[in-house]
């Protein structure tokens, strides 16, 4: 487990880097198409014609789903440049996450059998919050809860909140303030738990 780990450092260790130049390489491209698509740059010289040749292209699924949501196809490079960094950010997220996981998992291992305890329920109490997270994230959308993505989390969800919400009402008539209240005290529970434990 501590190979994965030290594997996991190594790639995290090239991917910021790597995404920070390739954040970079592609504002300077998403600026320069941006020029060629407002006309700041002659649209008959040979930039112009290399990008509409080569760079447009890959933007055109980024420029369609602009254009139907009623969005300027100018701006089609600066969205793009936001998806990549976006991207890059999720993905040294979660990269971060596995191994800040696997590397307790490993320490608990260490400690036996009241270690791995420990792991099973801070593990629970961490999925509980996300399902909280995922659901108050999903209610802002347009999101369905029966969609698969989200379902999950207001099936946990749910039972923790319709509790709340029939003590606590809504603030103004509106705002539910109910998943901020689950958090705090599945934050607490988690000390008290962990703390015994």
């Amino acid at each position: 487990m501590n190979a994965a780990v030290h594997a996991l450092e190594v790639v995290l260790a090239v991917l910021r880097p790597a995404f920070f130049f390739a954040a970079l390489l592609i504002a300077v491209v998403a600026g320069v198409d941006w020029a060629v698509r407002t006309r700041r740059i002659n649209p008959f010289s040979r930039v112009a014609r290399f990008f509409r040749a080569t760079v447009d292209p890959l933007i055109a699924p980024v420029e369609r789903r602009i254009v139907s949501a009623g969005g300027l196809p100018s701006n089609a490079p600066w969205y793009a440049l936001a998806g990549v960094v976006l991207a890059g950010i999720i993905i040294i997220t979660v990269l971060g996450f596995i191994q800040g996981q696997l590397a307790r998992a490993a320490f608990s291992v260490g400690m036996g059998s009241a270690g791995l305890i420990r792991l099973l329920v801070g593990w629970m109490f961490g999925f509980l919050q996300i399902a909280l997270l995922v659901h108050v994230v999903s209610s802002w959308t347009r999101i369905s809860p029966y969609s698969p993505w989200v379902r999950w989390a207001h099936a946990v969800a749910e039972p923790m909140l319709r509790p709340l919400r029939q003590v606590i009402p809504p603030i103004g008539g509106s705002i539910d303030i109910t998943p901020i209240l689950a958090y705090f005290l599945l934050s607490l529970l988690q000390r008290f738990v962990m703390s015994v434990l």
